[in-house]
């Protein structure tokens, strides 16, 4: 029995709840809550807020823990709420024509896809491809049907690449379905052929090793798989495509904008060319201390350490279905899981009997203790660092008995 890299000790986990849904909300470790804890309380004495240690080295410390789960650059690194906020940074800023397109996988979660339908108005096209056959989404979700493990999305994607596609957008680990994308393949495409990638890449962002080779920009929120509280993520842009976009226009986007010996109407100013260029404003200082113990806690565990024991407890829930009514759907996401096809979702699939009994059988997990969730035609289940062997068996339990 391999012991969990992420002790449980450093959450406030119990007994009477076990929490596999950090695809939609991961829990915050101790650490994190008393740092904010710890600023609230300089905020409520406002005179303890230090200017080089809190208002600049909080962010600036966030950056590189940022920077180093990727194995990037502190510089190419910009503070943002949410991952809606980073793809609407890039979405607004990139210098689009009439007439120019973005391309995106069938079934984006909406924040991949509402930032590229707002361009609309500027005659931009936002066009949909279906990444494996029976592939379906919007009012059809339910019918479609589930990857396999001979999907092949990236040559769908690569083949629909046009004459007019600026930006392809993609998740890197697909909310509903949990399928993995090769980034580095299509990046490698996209390259070849003058289209940048934007990766929406909060489903893997703590349980997935750093793949941003070849991406023009990376957007993830804090709240799921890097544990940290909602409101906090931040946006990785490559150096030269960065250069390519409008600047936030925020006061701290300029060129020695927290010098207050010069005065602060003087607006003769370069925009700053890292990535602070792209930030809306004043740093989030509280809940930017939280993310900050977040990612200090996934990086001195290490992604690949927690990517390596998620697959392995996967393995032992989907073993543990192979005799249950379950088997066909386990037996289709071992395959996957196999390929290197999966995230640390694992979703299983109607298989046929529809959403009421998926939010039935949601249900049944809630009164047992077992928190999961469901997005269209899916339960997910998503284990992460700090969760054992115990916790794979008892949601076997429940899903065999569920079904039985």
């Amino acid at each position: 029995m391999s012991a969990p890299p992420l002790n449980p000790a450093l959450f406030h986990l119990d007994e009477d709840h076990l929490w596999v849904m950090h695809c939609a909300e991961g829990p915050v470790p101790r650490a994190g809550t008393r740092a904010v804890r710890a600023f609230m309380q300089k905020e409520l004495q406002p005179w303890e807020v230090r200017w080089e240690e809190d208002f600049l080295g909080i962010p600036a410390a966030v950056r590189a823990e940022a920077a180093a789960l990727l194995e990037g650059r502190a510089e190419d690194i910009s503070l943002t709420p949410n991952t809606s906020t980073g793809l609407v940074t890039v979405a607004q800023g990139f210098p689009w024509k009439s007439g120019d397109e973005v391309l995106a996988p069938l079934g984006e979660f909406p924040s991949n896809a509402w930032p590229w339908l707002a361009l609309r108005a500027r005659g931009v096209m936002f066009r949909e491809v279906p990444l494996w056959e029976g592939h379906r989404a919007g009012a059809e979700a339910h019918l479609s049907e589930p990857p396999r493990a001979d999907a092949d999305p990236e040559s769908r994607l690569i083949e629909a690449i046009g004459p007019r596609t600026r930006i392809l957008a993609a998740s890197w680990v697909r909310f509903q379905d949990g399928f993995k994308l090769d980034l580095q393949r299509l990046a490698a495409a996209c390259r070849d052929r003058g289209v940048h990638l934007v990766v929406d890449g909060i489903q893997a962002a703590g349980t997935v090793p750093a793949s941003i080779e070849g991406l023009s920009a990376f957007a993830t929120g804090g709240h799921k798989g890097l544990l940290a509280p909602q409101g906090m993520g931040f946006l990785w842009t490559e150096e030269a495509f960065r250069q390519s976009l409008s600047p936030s226009g925020s006061w701290l986007s300029v060129e020695d904008a927290t010098d207050f010996s010069r005065p602060s109407t003087d607006f003769h100013r370069a925009w700053l060319p890292d990535g602070r260029a792209l930030e809306p404003g004043g740093p989030n200082l509280l809940l930017a201390s939280a993310l900050m113990e977040s990612l200090r806690l996934i990086n001195g565990t290490g992604v690949p350490a927690i990517a390596a024991h998620v697959a392995h407890l996967q393995e032992r829930l989907l073993m543990a279905l192979a005799d249950s009514p379950w088997h066909q759907d386990a037996g289709r996401l071992r395959a996957l899981l196999q390929g290197g096809r999966l995230g640390s979702i694992l979703a299983l699939h109607h298989g046929g009997k529809g959403p009421e009994f998926l939010n039935h059988l949601l249900k049944s997990g809630y009164r047992l203790g077992i928190f999961a969730s469901v997005r269209e035609e899916y339960l997910r289940i998503a284990f992460h660092g700090f969760h054992a062997e115990a916790d794979v068996a008892r949601v076997a339990a429940w899903l065999k008995g569920a079904v039985g």
